[in-house]
């Protein structure tokens, strides 16, 4: 019986200490890579900006707008040129994705416009849903439905067409396009809130 009981302490002795080293090495990988993850983040974040503006030379305060109680708040960066406000980058955000969250940076000009947007996450389809990246900025003048870029929300009803709206859904991939007018949507409310 004392055999018994030995072989259980050592076993119970032994997951504690494998448990311990694993939990000392977890949290030591974690501190080692936050710094090197958050600076990624705020790479990725600055160059959507500098993407989705007009050409500026200096970001104010950023403020962030709640979107409605208990949601998330949305992120506003103004960009100045010579002390002028010439638009702001608003990193904005939708859960109604196929395949859950979007989030996106989208610039709006001093006049009100979309001047542009960066896709900076998602798990849409690949090939369907994932064309947002560059389906909604379509220079082509006959596919004027299939651009925001230079759109203003104001005067322009980003749903899509199905839905008795401006803009051309992606092809077989209406729910992600739903989806992504409605990170831009949502933004743009932020950004009237605050105007």
């Amino acid at each position: 019986m004392a055999k018994k009981e030995s072989t259980f302490t050592n076993m119970v002795v032994t997951l504690v200490l494998v448990t311990g080293i694993a939990a000392a090495a977890l949290g030591y990988v974690y501190d080692f890579t936050k710094a090197p993850i958050e600076a990624a983040k705020i790479k990725a974040q600055t160059e959507a900006i500098t993407q989705v503006l007009p050409e500026f030379d200096e970001l104010g305060t950023s403020y962030k707008v709640l979107t409605e109680a208990g949601g998330d708040s949305i992120q506003l960066f103004p960009a100045f040129k010579g002390g002028e406000l010439v638009g702001t980058a608003i990193s904005t955000y939708t859960r109604l994705g196929f395949s859950g969250n979007i989030s996106i940076m989208v610039g709006i000009d001093k006049d009100g416009n979309i001047s542009g947007y960066s896709v900076l996450d998602h798990a849409e389809t690949p090939g369907l849903g994932s064309k947002m990246d560059t389906w909604f900025r379509n220079p082509d003048p006959a596919k004027t439905k299939q651009n925001v870029i230079g759109k203003n929300p104001e005067t322009t009803n980003l749903t899509v067409t199905k839905d008795g709206g401006d803009i051309d859904a992606i092809t077989a991939s209406t729910i992600s396009s739903r989806a992504f007018l409605d990170a831009i949507r949502r933004g743009y409310t932020a950004y009237e809130q605050k105007k």
